[in-house]
């Protein structure tokens, strides 16, 4: 059987026919390696170039190869973080013309890290949680997709930071299998195999030193299972609100954010019943929302005040006829960003008098006026406009602000 190269670009079948394919991949000599961490496999892995792309290759039996060429694929089809399929290589044969194993190509993923890596660094806590909140992402992703893993451990998992943000992508899809909907029974097998991987890793990076002494790899291994489940009962359970009543969908924000999620993305279906809303949670490290809110409005504020404004702007664009994520024909986020400062911000902001701010700075005053919505939209049970917020805020809360920010005489 001759030499065949099944590949997603028709660049790609030139690029690679220049790789030794005649020889096992165990034994590939040094100059067609590119040395960068690799996790625990059941197969060969190996880094290499084709032209300016660093590749992954994986050897192993035809069948299997082409099936998860083909479940990556679909993955990418889907939108889920997970590697990039380039190719398949079957027919390959030896320079006796003994047989060899098929050969599965994937781009390697830029920036990223095998989990299993990444723990091996003595980290601190702290941020092993965040990775792992990151991977509790990943595994809901997937199983909202109807992808059940199989397979899902600190080693066929890569991580990498997103502008900000922690993101889990998935790098083995052998063991997946794809359905239009999981039930109940295999996303709790999906999710106790992952615990069990994880513990497994991580009590192996304990007895080599590599972990952090604080760290117990069994309660790691539980804690995953904690945040996939709560991350799950929130993102799945019913939510079609009275049309019109927005600070339903603020509440399950802030459920999420009290998780330790933020909303990546949020779309509002409008029906007949009422309207859904469905979100897309994401990981976040210190001081991102400042630098989103920096690069989206031009407004420089704290971090907290970031988050809420942040929020606020998430949920006043998905209300916007124009706003369509991933649609290239749709407003891009930077548009409807200055579309809000210049149509929600600012008159907001302008609608309390200057004598009567105290030297609050604009950005906090809007966050007073976001909370003190959220206050009387929850007490009256239905969305409170933020005219009628500003005049009450003005005459019952402004007061008292005023108060606590005088200096007290010594």
């Amino acid at each position: 059987m001759a030499l065949q190269i099944s590949a997603t670009n028709p660049e790609h079948p030139g690029l690679l026919l220049e790789l030794p394919w005649d020889v096992p991949l165990e034994e590939w000599p040094e100059e067609y390696l590119v040395p960068l961490p690799r996790g625990i496999s059941r197969h060969v892995v190996r880094y290499s170039r084709a032209g300016d792309e660093v590749i992954a290759v994986k050897e192993l039996a035809e069948r299997p190869a082409l099936r998860e060429y083909e479940l990556l694929r679909d993955l990418d089809r889907i939108g889920i973080p997970a590697v990039d399929p380039l190719a398949v290589v079957t027919g390959r044969v030896d320079k006796d013309g003994g047989p060899l194993e098929s050969v599965l190509v994937t781009r390697h993923l830029g920036g990223s890290m095998p989990y299993r890596s990444m723990f091996e660094t003595t980290m601190r806590p702290a941020t092993m949680h965040r990775l792992m909140d990151a991977l509790a992402v990943l595994l809901v992703r997937l199983h909202l997709a109807g992808f059940a893993w199989g397979d899902c451990s600190l080693s066929n998992t890569l991580f990498r930071r997103d502008a900000g943000a922690f993101a889990a992508y998935l790098v083995d899809a052998e063991t997946g299998d794809l359905h239009p909907q999981l039930s109940t029974g295999q996303r709790e097998y999906d999710l106790d195999l992952a615990r069990v991987n994880i513990s497994g890793e991580l009590l192996d990076l304990e007895a080599s030193g590599a972990l952090h002494p604080s760290v117990d790899p069994i309660e790691f291994g539980m804690e995953i299972c904690a945040r996939y489940r709560g991350l799950w009962d929130e993102l799945t359970r019913t939510s079609v609100y009275p049309a019109g009543k927005y600070h339903y969908i603020e509440r399950r924000i802030r459920r999420l954010n009290d998780l330790g999620f933020d909303v990546a993305e949020m779309q509002i279906e409008h029906a007949s019943n009422g309207d859904t809303v469905s979100f897309v949670p994401k990981v976040v490290d210190a001081g991102h929302h400042q630098r989103q809110l920096l690069r989206l409005t031009g407004l420089d504020t704290e971090e907290n005040q970031a988050r809420r404004l942040l929020n606020d702007l998430e949920s006043w664009m998905a209300t916007q006829d124009d706003y369509a994520p991933g649609d290239p024909l749709g407003a891009r986020p930077e548009v409807l960003a200055h579309r809000w400062v210049r149509e929600v911000f600012r008159p907001t902001v302008r609608a309390v008098p200057l004598e009567l701010r105290g030297g609050m700075e604009p950005a906090e005053i809007y966050h007073q006026l976001l909370e003190h919505r959220w206050y009387l939209s929850e007490r009256s049970q239905h969305d409170i406009g933020l005219d009628t917020v500003v005049e009450d805020y003005i005459t019952n809360i402004l007061p008292n602000v005023r108060k606590t920010l005088q200096p007290t005489a010594e």
